[in-house]
């Protein structure tokens, strides 16, 4: 398999569970810029909660409606966010941050808040792969193309502005 919803995968890591990144504090993650991706791998209909796990931020509620949950969510993909990790401290503390922000600590993380309407948010997929800073808005912007062009226009589930 070269491609995941003809977003190419070559050069990413092999899928962790989130679960176990949570556990581990995502200690075999690199400290270096890049991008990643988050998959579901069940082809089965999601389970939605409402509310979401997602934490409050700086007053902003993490939740959506069941009705833009449901209209964002793209039937047959299973990459449901591409996000990147352009800071200093790069993917490590980034994906964290995404994991932090899902149990619901008030984190810098609204990106990707959707993922946390979902039940079985804990079984999602993570993939990464290193670039460099300079690289990884390039990188994160071609791979949420791709996957666009493969999808009649929509991005990724959790993916609210690219």
């Amino acid at each position: 398999m070269a491609s995941i919803d003809q977003v190419s995968i070559a050069g990413f890591s092999e899928p962790i569970r989130l679960v176990e990144l949570r556990e581990t504090r995502c200690a075999n993650v690199p400290a270096h810029a890049g991008i990643y991706l988050i998959a579901r791998e069940p082809d089965s209909a999601p389970q939605f909660r409402i509310p979401s796990t997602g934490g409050w931020f700086k007053g902003q509620d993490p939740n959506c409606a069941l009705d833009i949950i449901e209209t964002k969510w793209v039937g047959g993909a299973h990459i449901l966010y591409i996000g990147k990790a352009a800071g200093r401290k790069g993917l490590k503390s980034r994906l964290r941050q995404l994991i932090d922000f899902g149990k619901g600590k008030p984190v810098g993380h609204r990106g990707g808040r959707l993922l946390w309407h979902l039940q079985d948010s804990e079984d999602l997929l993570v993939r990464w792969r290193t670039c460099t800073a300079d690289e990884a808005d390039r990188a994160e912007t071609t791979a949420i193309a791709d996957f666009r062009r493969s999808h009649r226009g929509k991005r990724p589930f959790a993916n609210m502005n690219k």
